[in-house]
């Protein structure tokens, strides 16, 4: 008998069941559009924001003849769409602008709902925007919302920023503007983003209430917003971190993240407290995992053919953001051993963008 080429064998073999393809993600009933975080617009820092380490967007199916450069694990008709807000500004204002950018993929798409995921404060944006949604439409427009590595009750890294006092703050506050208004739009505001992202209001005298706290009450988990909250929480240390993070750690301050405790107990800027050890994996590098569960705690498994989320039971929901339990506040279970940046592409690292917003994808589709 002529020995079959190599190729016809593997594809035989796989057609027995012997080999197992990698499998889809279900495809999402609404459009996913994918939020930016602080920094962020069609890059952060050089790099493309939703992209793989190759600039490869997450979201872009493989529904062309002969693609390559696409998400092999996303069905073929699932459609996403990357939205673009001021980098630098608060999430009232983000949240707004976002609002009206997925009112725009709605109209493009043309569906009456959508499902929405966010990075860092990308991920707080997208509550403001369900709101908003939910108020012009009149209907619940989000049915899925997702966070990713959030500040939902603050950032120790803003309170440090704030605390630099005024004159590094203003000039970081400059950078942040320029930068800002030459990537996106004149309107960018470093002090209105790192006010925003600290739990507390920032100034009691200056006429206007800031801060994640008096946020999370104006635009709370509701289900006539969005009809299902879950986030995923990341965490690590050592040399595994971005070295960027790595150097704000080893250098700055290592961020306590993972005690419990009513509003801001420690003052560090986030709700909450530490535990007293600095030293061990209880953020990634920007954010507590004491700050970062809304909704459902979701886990997040690598598998072969394709990764899967999950939620994790064990830990209950959080229905009120500021209110944790104390075992959600510092409970490693399901935590991603990712840093803040890894889980948008932003290396040195290892981790596969592609497979963990497929399996993402696939979890939404589950739920819209």
């Amino acid at each position: 008998m002529k020995q079959q080429p190599l190729f016809l064998a593997v594809l035989t073999l796989g057609v027995l069941g012997v080999v197992s393809p990698a499998t889809a993600a279900e495809k999402t009933t609404y459009p996913v559009v994918f939020a930016h975080g602080l920094g962020g617009f069609d890059d952060i820092l050089g790099y493309d924001y939703w992209g793989d380490d190759y600039g490869t967007f997450v979201g872009d199916p493989c529904n062309e003849l002969f693609e390559t450069s696409c998400n092999s694990g996303l069905n073929s008709g699932q459609r996403a769409f990357a939205a673009a807000v001021p980098p630098v500004q608060s999430s009232d204002v983000r949240g707004l602008d976002l609002a009206n950018d997925v009112e725009g993929f709605m109209a493009t798409a043309g569906s009456s709902y959508v499902n929405l995921v966010g990075h860092s404060q990308g991920g707080i944006d997208v509550r403001k925007a369900a709101r908003v949604l939910r108020e012009r439409k009149g209907y619940t427009v989000v049915k899925a919302l997702v966070s990713v590595s959030s500040p939902h009750r603050g950032s120790p890294v803003a309170k440090y920023i704030l605390d630099l006092g005024p004159g590094i703050t203003s000039v970081l506050d400059a950078l942040f503007r320029f930068y800002g208004d030459v990537v996106y739009a004149p309107g960018n505001d470093g002090y209105a983003a790192v006010k925003a992202l600290i739990y507390n209001d920032a100034d009691a005298n200056d006429g206007k209430t800031t801060g994640a706290k008096a946020f999370n009450i104006a635009n709370p988990i509701n289900a006539s917003y969005a009809s299902h909250y879950a986030s995923l929480i990341t965490a690590q240390q050592g040399l595994s971190v971005n070295p960027a993070l790595f150097v704000v750690r080893e250098f700055l301050f290592d961020i306590d993240g993972d005690g419990a405790c009513a509003d801001d107990c420690d003052n560090d800027g986030a709700g909450g407290k530490g535990d007293g050890n600095r030293s061990e994996q209880d953020d990634d590098g920007l954010v507590g995992i004491n700050s970062q569960q809304m909704g459902y705690r979701l886990r997040y498994t690598e598998r072969l053919g394709s990764d899967l989320i999950a939620q994790d039971s064990a830990l209950g929901y959080v229905s009120n953001i500021n209110a944790p339990s104390a075992l959600q506040s510092t409970s490693m279970s399901s935590v991603i051993n990712q840093d803040h940046l890894d889980v948008i592409g932003l290396g040195p690292d290892t981790f596969s963008e592609m497979e963990f917003y497929a399996a993402i994808i696939d979890y939404i589709a589950k739920v819209d």
